[in-house]
């Protein structure tokens, strides 16, 4: 009988944002692209996989729901991975014929606007990977199941490189620095009330790609230069001019996005009044010591120091009153606010409550790990606990 593999895998976050593909099927992008990798103890994917002789067929369970295995990116991971694995003689025959279930859980609402695909992908495969015992690049399999995927193989931060090949084997993730580097660097997710996004991301790089003419422009000349010159920023722990080229990359991003025809919108009123505060905060400043980026949503996910969280915080809480405070921080412990003199002076004035749903308080973190036996989500028979 076959032992039951389970895995937690992390979010990541992307400073440089990939935006199109050179090739759908494969997930090959048409830019690099660069991120965090967040802590797992605050938010991840797990995933249980098991093949066993008398299962009947191939089955997945994600967030306590069985879905369909049918599923094009789910089919290319399993595929990719028996193949490696008849290729490489990794297990008896007998075993690559055996059916497998899965099953999958975030400890985050997919409400919250995190590409929950990223880090459940680099789960499965690291743990199919496991199961099967082969020899591979993982994070080439994961981009077969979400492009951001193969980023959260790594721990730190990431740079995924587009690559030339056509078969996309140099389109590969690779760490520019483990997580304790820069273990001053912290995330708080802005969770902004919206309803689900009207374009999704798939059909959105779709759309920008075929009709965009900003686009040529930004994998040409802008994200080449951005890319080399944030993973020296990040090597150097230079703060300024990572703040800097993550907020002109996620400006230059959604301007892509409406530049597409019909345009892409994904941020809202609250995005662009988080946008000002930044800006209005770093003016006051002196110097950038918050950096923002947008995702395909309203969400914000804003890149701070340690020592800026209470200040930042209050100013969130200024800002963006909640009308219960109650878990309104979640994640790392909340720090105790700070008062900011500044904020009384300001012309912007305070919004409706509520139009943050919560904060999520987070680090850089590592890569997926192996789970002990306790951690399993499938029972000795297969099946979800």
């Amino acid at each position: 009988m076959s032992d039951i593999i389970s895995v937690k895998a992390p979010v990541n976050i992307a400073v440089i944002k990939y935006w199109g593909k050179r090739n759908e099927k494969l997930i090959i992008p048409l830019n690099d692209s660069v991120s965090a990798t967040l802590d797992t103890k605050v938010m991840c994917a797990k995933t249980s996989v098991c093949a066993r002789p008398d299962f009947v067929e191939d089955r997945i369970w994600l967030n306590g729901v069985e879905e369909s295995v049918k599923n094009e990116r789910l089919q290319n991971c399993l595929i990719k991975i028996r193949s490696i694995a008849t290729e490489q003689q990794s297990v008896e025959k007998d075993f690559l014929q055996w059916k497998v279930h899965i099953c999958s859980e975030n400890n985050f609402p997919t409400a919250a606007g995190l590409a929950s695909s990223a880090a459940g992908y680099a789960c499965l495969v690291t743990a199919l990977a496991k199961l099967y015992k082969v020899k591979a690049d993982l994070s080439e399999l994961a981009r077969l199941g979400s492009g951001s995927a193969c980023r959260s193989i790594y721990g730190g931060f990431v740079r995924w490189h587009a690559g030339t090949k056509p078969d996309g084997s140099d389109s590969v993730a690779k760490q520019v620095v483990d997580s304790q580097h820069w273990s001053e660097m912290r995330v708080l997710v802005l969770v902004v009330a919206d309803t689900k996004k009207h374009i999704s991301s798939s059909t959105g790089m779709k759309i920008t790609a075929e009709t965009s003419e900003f686009i040529k422009h930004r994998v040409e000349v802008t994200v080449p230069s951005r890319v080399e010159k944030i993973c020296d920023a990040i090597k150097q722990k230079d703060f300024t001019t990572f703040a800097e080229l993550t907020m002109k990359d996620s400006n230059e991003f959604h301007a892509t996005c409406l530049s597409a025809y019909p345009p892409c919108v994904y941020l809202t009123d609250t995005s662009h009044k988080i946008i000002q505060i930044v800006h209005f905060y770093n003016e006051m400043c002196g110097s950038p010591k918050v950096a923002y980026t947008f995702d395909a949503g309203p969400t914000a996910c804003l890149y701070l120091l340690e020592d800026e969280v209470p200040k930042v915080l209050s100013l969130i809480n200024h800002f963006f009153p909640s009308s219960s405070n109650k878990d309104f921080v979640k994640g790392l412990p909340c720090p105790t606010l700070e008062n900011i003199e500044f904020l009384k002076n300001s012309k912007i004035q305070p919004s409706g409550n509520d139009l943050i749903k919560y904060v999520i308080y987070t680090k850089v973190g590592d890569g997926p790990i192996i789970l002990n036996d306790s951690d399993h989500l499938l029972n000795e028979n297969g099946k979800p606990k």
